[in-house]
């Protein structure tokens, strides 16, 4: 399952998205438990007004956000996006080509599932992504996506890294979501077209850390 929201990064814009990502959250929770009708006329008025504050920003129309916040009705919590991370060796990661994003490269991954713990959603993006089973060994890291240079997104989120081992499978050259997969030497990581929206040079320097130091702390921002 992919992760494909990414808007526009123009100047300025994480700190306004910020806050208009805090007040459609503010209006939801308003909308959710509410029983005034007054307060909830306020409450939807606040909400559109965030959302033509994140086209502002964006360029994307309001129709489009509206559609993207439309389904969340309860009250808001960030998504999660879950990222296996595989190592060979000490100085090599699996990547993956993502069709949504241009062939960009990425590490296997897409939302949380409902009814799925984060392992059981690692080690099935893994298979669906690379042709690869795999077992889930350890949470790496746990990051705050705000703290870090992806592009900005209408969704609040949070990105959880999980260390997996081949048990089994063979890599896959295509995949219904991936256009290639393969094993990618720490050095060739600056040279690479990555999608951001999903992990950062930064993130991978971070998690090859981990390769080289298993025994390190698992990361939370």
């Amino acid at each position: 399952m992919t992760t494909d929201n990414s808007l526009p990064n123009p100047s300025g814009a994480p700190e306004l998205l910020r806050i208009a990502q805090r007040l459609q959250a503010l209006a939801q929770a308003g909308l959710m438990y509410s029983q005034s009708v007054f307060d909830t006329e306020r409450y939807a008025e606040i909400q559109a007004l965030s959302l033509e504050v994140m086209a502002s920003l964006t360029g994307q129309p309001v129709a489009l956000l509206e559609s993207l916040f439309s389904t969340e009705t309860a009250y808001p919590t960030p998504k999660v996006d879950v990222r296996a991370v595989l190592f060979r060796g000490v100085d090599e990661v699996l990547l993956v080509q993502e069709k949504l994003d241009g062939n960009r490269w990425s590490l296997p991954g897409g939302w949380a599932e409902v009814g799925l713990t984060p392992f059981e959603v690692a080690v099935k993006e893994v298979r669906e992504e690379t042709g690869l089973e795999t077992e889930a060994v350890r949470l790496l890291a746990l990051l705050d996506k705000k703290q870090h240079p992806h592009p900005p997104q209408p969704w609040y989120i949070y990105k959880a890294f999980v260390l997996c081992r081949v048990v089994g499978g063979e890599l896959l050259e295509n995949t219904v979501e991936t256009a290639g997969v393969r094993w990618v030497h720490r050095d060739e990581l600056a040279a690479l077209e990555l999608s951001v929206d999903r992990v950062t040079l930064s993130q991978l320097e971070t998690m090859l850390a981990f390769a080289r130091q298993p025994e390190l702390p698992t990361l939370c921002d």
